[in-house]
């Protein structure tokens, strides 16, 4: 883990505080205690999305469901899973497990501080959690309403990435009003571009600061 984006960087911030709150929030939105856990649900989803992705592809015969039964099979099975397949060229299921897996990379990559250090990461990772968990709501509204059959599994996944989205808005929150309050201060898109990628700026640093919730 990087405690800065580079050698210019940390002449800059050297000395933040790398466990510091940041705003709206009264916590660190970036703190280990919000990422591990948001790893560890994605590794439990990437899991399960894989086994399902199994049958989709019939390495195995059946898939467990203790609620629902065979309707499990139907849904992985239905018409729209087929459709899905068609365009994405692979198992609806499989392209779940990479992007929960991703997910898991991403929570683990960057310092605490990485609102500030690389404003990109934090991006990316939140492109990755919470369109999907868009993608998995109404994947299980597609279940009741056109399949007619409910999937258990499917529906732990979709739960999952509720919870996923809720350990990810946070830091995505801080890290646009950051970038948002370089802008509003500087009126310059080149130390926002700067910023964006985690190039050291006194600006950018000072917007930081400010950042900063003092307890």
């Amino acid at each position: 883990m990087n405690a800065a984006p580079s050698s210019t960087a940390g002449a800059v911030t050297g000395r933040d505080d790398l466990n510091a709150a940041a705003l709206p929030w009264d916590y660190n939105p970036s703190a280990w205690s919000q990422r591990i856990p948001l790893c560890l649900f994605a590794l439990v989803a990437t899991a399960i999305a894989g086994y399902m992705a199994l049958y989709q592809w019939r390495v195995i015969g059946d898939v467990w469901d203790p609620v629902f039964g065979p309707q499990s099979r139907r849904v992985l099975d239905s018409d729209v899973s087929h459709q899905m397949r068609e365009w994405l060229r692979i198992p609806d299921a499989a392209l779940g497990a990479v992007g929960y897996f991703s997910e898991a990379v991403l929570a683990l990559a960057g310092s605490t501080r990485r609102w500030q250090y690389r404003p990109w990461l934090v991006l990316l990772f939140g492109f990755d959690v919470i369109p999907l968990g868009i993608v998995s709501v109404v994947l299980v509204i597609l279940q009741g309403t056109v399949v007619g059959s409910w999937c258990f599994l499917c529906l732990v996944t979709a739960l999952i990435s509720l919870v996923l989205v809720y350990y990810a808005y946070d830091e995505v929150w801080s890290c646009l009003l950051y970038l948002w309050r370089v802008w509003r201060q500087t009126r310059s898109s080149r130390v926002l571009w700067h910023t964006f990628w985690g190039r050291a700026s006194a600006e950018a640093h000072e917007v930081a600061r400010s950042m900063e919730v003092r307890k």
